[in-house]
């Protein structure tokens, strides 16, 4: 493992922390997009099926273990915490996000590495991990109070990828040399997502301003 594989861990790993944070101390999922989470819910589901046939190392079972868990542990909070539930922005929040879905299924179907249940789900991982966000990036242009710990959950989140692109020229230039396009290309694309985020979010940091994205 690599330093910007760790890092990207650790950065993920972070942002979830800071969503938690955010929803068990203040009791409140208000700016967070319940769209997303379900959507990363299916990533994760989808990507780990080889959690009980494969042993890899005892940090890559636990790292998926903390996922799966924290994923759905964000969903059952959003839905059916008493208090949480209440402050769910439904009426922002209304990406249609199960159009994601079946495309990246049907591209799973087309493009993966090997034709087996476990390489499609697995491709069908990435491509959907890829525009997860997009729910939240909508909700947050839509919301005019982003505040602190919606920010630095969604900059973390997106620096987890960016720190995978970095990971991934890494293991290209000191290992042996391999093509890994779509994990490279998802990636890509989710880390573009962010890039007018990324832009704003620097630009509130450094004029010490509330977070806006423009409409």
């Amino acid at each position: 493992m690599n330093v910007f594989r760790l890092a990207g861990d650790m950065t993920h790993l972070l942002s979830i922390m800071v969503l938690l944070l955010k929803i068990h101390s203040m009791k409140s999922c208000a700016g967070i997009s319940l769209k997303t989470q379900e959507l990363y819910v299916l990533v994760f589901a989808t990507r780990y099926l080889d959690m009980f046939t494969n042993y890899f190392s005892f940090y890559n079972t636990v790292m998926k273990i903390i996922f799966l868990v924290t994923s759905f542990t964000i969903v059952w909070y959003m839905r059916y915490h008493k208090v949480v539930r209440q402050t769910y922005d439904r009426d922002q929040d209304t990406f249609r996000h199960h159009l994601l879905i079946l495309p990246c299924l049907l591209l799973a179907l087309l493009i993966n590495p090997r034709f087996t249940v476990r390489e499609v789900f697995w491709t069908f991982s990435l491509y959907l991990e890829a525009v997860a966000i997009l729910p939240q990036l909508v909700l947050l242009q839509r919301s005019r109070n982003i505040d602190n710990l919606t920010g630095n959950y969604v900059f973390f989140l997106g620096a987890y990828r960016a720190l995978y692109l970095f990971n991934w020229i890494y293991r290209y230039m000191a290992e042996k040399p391999q093509l890994r396009w779509i994990p490279w290309i998802s990636g890509f694309v989710q880390t573009a997502l962010y890039a007018d985020f990324f832009y704003y979010y620097i630009q509130s940091w450094r004029r010490r301003e509330k977070l806006q994205l423009p409409a």
